[in-house]
Formats: C-alpha cells, sequence, structure tokens
C-alpha cells in the first residue's frame, strides 16, 4: 500500500500522502486510515477534492455511516452528506452551526452511541476565519497527573443540547428560541470514557451542564477548566482550510470547534460520519 502517514504533532494530527489517488478507495486504505484515526485522533488529506461520492465511499469502507444532519436543511445534494453552511438558502435556521464555534463532541446528546469519526471536505474555504480546532481528549487525559485522574474517576456529567447552545441563546431569534434550545436528550455519561481498548478520554466539551453531585458552580469550573486543559497546544490542533481539504477525526476522543466566521465568506463544508460501536462506559 503506498499511502503513507506524517506526523503534524507529538500528540496529535497526521498528514495523509498517497501516489495514486486511487490508492485512497482501496479496502487496504481504509483499514489503515481507520487504524491511524484511532492512533492520532485527526488526519489531514490536502487538497484532495473528493467528490459527495467518494467521500461517501471512504465513510462506508472504514464502518458503518450514520446521518446527523439538520432537519432544516434545504438541500439538493445526497442526504447523507450534510452541508455544513451558513447560507440561508440552505440553512435556514443557523443555530446548530453557529453553535459549533465552541468545544463540542458531536452525538453525545443522542440516543446512540456517539459516532465514531466525522469526516469533513472543504468545498469553500472562507478568506477570513472559520479555521478548524481539534483538541484530543485522549492525550489530555493521559497528561493530567495521577491525583487528577483518581478526581475524576466515578464522576458523571449531565450533557444536553441546551447547555451546547447556552453561549448563543440570546442570538436564537425569541419567536423559535424554546423550540431550539428543547430539542434532543438530555443524557448522563461519565465524565472518563473507558474505551474497550482499555485507553482512556474525556467527554467534555459545551454540550456538558454540570457534574451530578456536585454544586453547580463548582462542577461547571471544573468542566471549563478540563476543556482548557485539552485544549492546550500541546493537545490541539488548528486547521486552516484550502478548497478540497479532507479531515477526518476521532469523535469519541476529541472536542472540536470552528473559528467565527462570517457568513459573507461562503463557508462551505461537506460532513458525514462513522456509526459508534460503544456506548460511553466508565
Amino acid at each position: 500500500m503506498a499511502i503513507r502517514f506524517e506526523d503534524i504533532k507529538e500528540h496529535i494530527g497526521s498528514r495523509v500522502i498517497w501516489g495514486d489517488r486511487t490508492e485512497l478507495f482501496t479496502p487496504e486504505a481504509a483499514q489503515a486510515i481507520r487504524a491511524k484515526v484511532e492512533e492520532r485522533t485527526v488526519l489531514v488529506f490536502p487538497e484532495v477534492h473528493l467528490s459527495d461520492e467518494e467521500q461517501l465511499a471512504i465513510t462506508e469502507a472504514m464502518g458503518e455511516k450514520v446521518r446527523l444532519t439538520a432537519r432544516n436543511n434545504v438541500q439538493s445534494t445526497d442526504q447523507d452528506v450534510y452541508q455544513v453552511t451558513l447560507d440561508e438558502k440552505i440553512n435556514p435556521q443557523p443555530e446548530y452551526v453557529l453553535g459549533t464555534f465552541f468545544w463540542h463532541m458531536d452525538g453525545i446528546t443522542v440516543d446512540m452511541p456517539p459516532p465514531f469519526a466525522t469526516l469533513l471536505s472543504c468545498r469553500i474555504a472562507p478568506d477570513k476565519g472559520g479555521e478548524t480546532e481539534f483538541a484530543s481528549t485522549y492525550a489530555a487525559y493521559e497528561g493530567l497527573s495521577e491525583e487528577e485522574k483518581q478526581a475524576l474517576e466515578g464522576l458523571t456529567a449531565v450533557h444536553s443540547v441546551r447547555a451546547s447552545l447556552s453561549p448563543i441563546a440570546d442570538a436564537i431569534p425569541e419567536k423559535h428560541r424554546e423550540k431550539v434550545l428543547g430539542i434532543g436528550l438530555v443524557k448522563e455519561h461519565p465524565l472518563v470514557w473507558t474505551h474497550e481498548s482499555g485507553r482512556k478520554s474525556m467527554v467534555i466539551g459545551t454540550t456538558a451542564d454540570h457534574i451530578v453531585g456536585m454544586e453547580v458552580p463548582a462542577g461547571r469550573a471544573m468542566l471549563i477548566r478540563l476543556q482548557e486543559w485539552a485544549a492546550q497546544p500541546a493537545f490541539s490542533l488548528r486547521h486552516k482550510w484550502t478548497k478540497g481539504d479532507f479531515v477526518i477525526w476521532d469523535n469519541t476522543g476529541a472536542m472540536h470547534r470552528a473559528i467565527p466566521y462570517d457568513k459573507s465568506t461562503g463557508r462551505m463544508m461537506h460532513r458525514t460520519s462513522i456509526a459508534g460501536t460503544e456506548a460511553v462506559a466508565a
């Protein structure tokens, strides 16, 4: 197999290098890519210029695809490929995209295992802002002291859509604010996820509202400190998009967020997701 990987930073991120583009679509490549995503959290394919059909082919070769699309989008494209955009002709209700300006993990408040991976391709790159940042919650957990790890054991956080959108709640039109904030389940997850592999990561981000059994101010302060710890340069990576870039990340071991951008930039991303195979477990 001719594809190879170059590490971007010590604890997170690899760049995928290939010769013949067809090498990306073989079963051997899918297996190697999935293994590298699990190892390095984020993979970057520079300027590969995938079509929707090719992105879906890679998605399905790596695992079962799962549809995590906004019900409000008006798309002429394949519904298994979600268009991430602030273009009001496609996305007349942009609150969920605006909510991605804050650290989060996908699918944490839905009634199924969180998606294993998210796959994002850049169709229109913004000229200002719009980069995507990733923070490894595997590396962040591993970087804690033993005393800090022990303090997190057994703790459970409560997650909700309302919490994830609280930073932009005042910007949601009042006529449908409660409807938007009320969507989704309220889920409890262990703060520390012990994966079937034996590795541990943290389940954190803006969906996490408070910690069961702790005073709300103290619990929220802890959640913010953990976000800040995971987002430090040693454990995080910022990707500046160029048209045609394609990125895959391990959603079960990373937070991500978009750097704010104006809708006038036309930023357009196409997203697919790979179903998770394990529920969050302590």
